[in-house]
């Protein structure tokens, strides 16, 4: 089995190549909005250690809903080109950390957070939308379990900041863990797309159309 992994959700993305079970190439590389030039790249020099792919594992967010679309067309294109198989993981579930047992906490935008609880490269417990209120009863309910986050939100300011990986993605791709999604991926979406129908010059909703925010 040969596995080539991704993870473009946060601003540092990341490839690997698991062969035969070793980790045969990993490189990360900052592109926060210049994901696709950069991401391709990479892809190119992982692709010169390889004589075949069998399958490529994609982080799926929560995170950079743009980011992680590009891994899935790079994916994609993999697939149609190559014959690979393709896989979605959540990516707070190849955080890189220690501790076998984690909670991950995120901002979700408009006052709201996400949270999932990891144990071994399963979620146990979302990716999920929570208030900040959800998120400390989770906290509590786990106990001594660390908290992790990919980048520093208030109210959650003690939660250490750490990231995603690809070599991570990979390992629990090769032992078939933590996967959600196979053939037809799409991001983990927290929530329905928020819609509104645009006003015209005079305060009315023109005919037909709708805007997303």
């Amino acid at each position: 089995m040969i596995t080539l992994a991704l993870d473009t959700s946060t601003a540092r993305g990341s490839v690997a190549v698991w062969a035969r079970g070793e980790l045969v190439f990993q490189q990360t590389f900052v592109a926060d909005r210049s994901h696709s030039a950069t991401l391709f790249a990479t892809l190119e020099r992982a692709r010169s250690e390889i004589p075949k792919l069998d399958q490529v594992a994609v982080g799926l967010g929560p995170g950079s809903y743009a980011g992680i679309r590009i891994s899935i067309a790079a994916a994609l294109g993999l697939e149609i080109g190559l014959g690979a198989k393709l896989v979605g993981i959540p990516s707070v579930a190849a955080l890189e950390v220690e501790s076998p047992r984690y909670l991950a906490v995120g901002d979700a935008r408009r006052g709201a957070f996400y949270f999932s609880a990891v144990e071994n490269g399963v979620c146990l417990e979302g990716p999920k939308i929570a208030t900040e209120e959800e998120v400390r009863e989770a906290v509590g309910r786990f106990g001594a379990w660390p908290l992790y986050t990919c980048e520093s939100i208030e109210p959650f300011s003690t939660a250490e900041v750490v990231l995603p990986s690809a070599a991570i993605l990979g390992s629990l791709a090769e032992d078939g863990r933590g996967i959600v999604q196979a053939g037809n991926l799409e991001p983990i979406y927290l929530r329905e797309p928020y819609i509104t129908q645009p006003k015209s010059r005079h305060g009315l909703p023109p005919q037909g159309g709708f805007v997303l925010e």
